[in-house]
């Protein structure tokens, strides 16, 4: 496998303020290092890394993806009951990072209940020039997924294909966790079902191996508990990381079109200012 023949689209920096021990700086470098031919970022409720990301990408020859991981609710204003779940958008082109920008804006205007949040209502209006991915376990079709809830996963999905018709991905995620691995299963039943696409990441919140426990160390800091705490907030695997293209071929070696799909979707994302 050549080193640009899988392009990272899940990734978390340093603007996923106490979630990510990624520089800007250090995503850019390690893209490079890799071949990439191309890199997402796509921070947790803000487009704040963008401007900076895409001067760096431009440096060093590297297209720039501009992105955001979402939080979503069915409806605003929320009910203190009310579920959220995390939807990953990326701009296709620049019609995309305005309607990106406006539901930034909406999220943290309108929308904001400890976390930044928008509903399918806005979410519906702005969705043209944006490409969407399910997101993690915490995206709403993976958890029913998890859940053995197949016919709402079902629905669900068929909902997001119809607000971003030709433009929604089925996420694989591939930090080895078990519940992954079941809801990678419901996800390409779905994909086989709907005829819809998936598409392999690994929603990177550190760059190499050995960072974990620095991160774990930061999760601490976000939730105010010692490393000593049992109880303290921890990922269950090492493997949120930055892996490289032949890690991520391994991987989903049971998957390959999720490896081909994210050329695909670098090749259709063409905004970069």
């Amino acid at each position: 496998m050549t080193s640009s023949s899988f392009v990272h689209l899940h990734v978390h920096t340093e603007f996923s303020r106490l979630d990510s021990t990624i520089t800007v700086r250090g995503l850019v470098d390690k893209a490079r290092e890799y071949g990439m031919s191309a890199v997402a970022i796509t921070d947790h409720g803000n487009i704040d890394g963008a401007e900076v990301f895409v001067e760096l990408c431009r440096e060093v020859g590297i297209k720039p993806i501009v992105g955001c991981e979402m939080y979503v609710v069915d409806e605003l204003p929320v009910l203190p009951m009310a579920r959220t779940f995390h939807l990953l958008l990326l701009c296709e082109n620049a019609e995309g990072y305005e309607n990106l920008r406006r539901l930034v804006d909406h999220s943290h205007k309108e929308g904001l209940h400890h976390l930044p949040r928008i509903d399918k209502k806005i979410l519906r209006q702005h969705a043209e020039g944006l490409i969407a991915l399910s997101a993690c376990l915490k995206g709403e079709v993976p958890n029913l997924c998890m859940r053995n809830e197949y016919d709402e996963a079902v629905a669900v999905a068929k909902g997001y294909a119809a607000i971003f018709p030709g433009r929604f991905y089925l996420e694989l995620n591939g930090n080895g966790l078990p519940e992954q691995k079941a809801f990678n299963k419901g996800l390409l039943r779905i994909a086989e079902e709907l005829d819809l696409p998936v598409v392999a990441t690994n929603d990177c919140h550190y760059l190499n191996l050995d960072d974990a426990f620095e991160h774990e160390k930061m999760l601490c800091a976000q939730t105010g508990k010692s490393i000593t705490d049992p109880t303290r907030m921890r990922l269950s695997s090492d493997e949120f990381y930055f892996k490289s293209p032949d890690e991520m071929a391994e991987a989903f070696a049971d998957a390959p079109e999720a490896i081909d799909n994210t050329l695909q979707i670098a090749e259709r994302c063409t905004f970069s200012s």
